[in-house]
């Protein structure tokens, strides 16, 4: 009887600090959530993220970047962006050059509930901190002198053609800002002008213009430069085979293509048709990018890490 009366006591007592807590927790300032909103963005559209260094030309020439691109530091924009497409398994496709990247979303994601919000927050740090993470890795000579920071936008298209015009216009974007930066810095590098002298002489050139003062001036043919360059880089998830085990591998591929062309998108069916990805055959002549043997190293060693926990 004794025993009995003594459950009765915990049980009751249980049940008394269970009701305190709950009421406890909706305290007086609980209402302020109802300040909060949900900006769900629409369905059935495709979902970019457009993400931009702030003011980077203060932070290249602090970090003295090389002119007119530094290799590096696209390397290191790139590595970043790969950071975020194995992250998000509904980013199909990463566009890059300069200091922005866009990242294409699978029209059909639920990712985040679709709260623009979520998305934008969440993919721009993270590519925040992998740019930091990473910055060792491209520039061990030169010392971090403070973080990096870009803002983020979150656009809709609702149509195939509106996406491809979307990304058309950022290659072309690319194409006309490395032109002008080109001939500028070649100007200032090469021909002796400061700054303002070759900002003066470019104003109200046209493309034709800058190509005949750098192959007349410079002895530059600008269709010779690195398509990274002129191009920008896009990023694709694709199957290669790896070369050493010979398996078939999921990795994120860096192409330097015209993509404003039917030709890429013929070749590259599976994004806008939000298929599996397709195998992509790499000629024996041609090197494997170190984007690419990044992740494969890093597959090598988790098949490792697997095989010792077998054994062990």
């Amino acid at each position: 009887m004794v025993f009995f009366l003594f459950l009765k006591n915990i049980q009751y007592f249980s049940q008394f600090r269970i009701f305190t807590i709950s009421k406890m927790a909706k305290s007086k300032f609980e209402y302020v959530r109802g300040f909060e909103t949900e900006d769900y963005l629409l369905p059935n559209c495709w979902i970019v993220v457009r993400i931009d260094g702030k003011d980077f030309h203060k932070f290249s020439k602090k970090h003295n970047f090389e002119k007119p691109n530094d290799r590096r530091a696209l390397s290191l924009m790139n590595r970043a962006a790969v950071s975020v497409m194995e992250e998000y398994k509904d980013v199909l496709l990463g566009y890059g050059q300069s200091d922005e990247y866009s990242f294409v979303i699978r029209k059909d994601s639920t990712i985040y509930n679709r709260r623009r919000s979520k998305i934008t927050t969440y993919i721009s740090s993270l590519f925040s901190s992998s740019y930091v993470y990473y910055w060792k890795d491209y520039f061990n000579d030169i010392k971090l002198k403070y973080p990096p920071s870009f803002d983020s936008r979150c656009i809709l298209y609702p149509t195939n053609e509106n996406l491809r015009d979307y990304l058309s216009w950022r290659q072309a974007d690319c194409h006309i800002n490395n032109l002008y930066n080109t001939t500028f810095w070649a100007l200032v590098l090469k021909g002796g002008l400061t700054n303002a002298e070759a900002e003066k002489r470019l104003c109200g050139t046209l493309s034709s213009d800058k190509n005949e003062i750098l192959f007349s001036e410079f002895d530059t043919n600008y269709n010779n430069e690195a398509l990274i360059y002129r191009k920008g880089t896009i990023l694709l998830k694709k199957r290669i085979k790896h070369p050493t085990t010979g398996k078939n591998r999921l990795v994120i591929y860096p192409l330097h293509e015209d993509l404003i062309q039917d030709v890429f998108w013929r070749t590259n069916s599976e994004i806008l048709e939000i298929k599996s990805c397709g195998f992509y055959e790499v000629s024996q002549d041609i090197e494997l990018p170190d984007l690419v043997l990044t992740q494969l190293h890093s597959f090598k060693s988790s098949e490792l890490s697997d095989k010792s926990e077998k054994i062990s």
